[in-house]
């Protein structure tokens, strides 16, 4: 059960790491942006497995009673950014997040684990 922003971002980091997302980070954007508590970035290698790590969180996140703002760019499956509110996740296919950077432009923002593995 989803009680705390906490909690979310933990049922978000489970969900894309069932779909073997790579590279998943979780960046506390609290102090620097009002947009939502946690940016989460993560990549799949192809448009397939990034849909699919979109499809895990999407299906995740309604069987915990959780509002699903919005996503955009899952057809294509190159970008794709899920709004759950105070976690925005961002899927990437790994070609265009070597090219976006997002880290690069968040490079303030504390870096925090909510990861099973660690």
């Amino acid at each position: 059960m989803v009680k705390t922003v906490e909690d979310l971002a933990r049922l978000v980091v489970k969900a894309a790491e069932d779909k073997k997302a790579e590279n998943l980070m979780v960046l506390d954007i609290r102090n620097l942006s009002a947009v939502a508590d946690y940016f989460m970035i993560c990549h799949g290698n192809n448009e397939r497995q990034v849909q699919a790590i979109v499809k895990e969180i999407r299906d995740q996140a309604h069987k915990s009673g959780m509002n699903v703002r919005g996503i955009e760019g899952a057809e294509e499956g190159r970008w794709v950014l899920v709004d759950l509110g105070d976690v925005v996740i961002h899927v990437f296919h790994r070609e265009d997040r070597e090219f976006y950077n997002l880290e690069r432009l968040w490079k303030d923002a504390e870096v925090v684990s909510f990861s099973e593995q660690g």
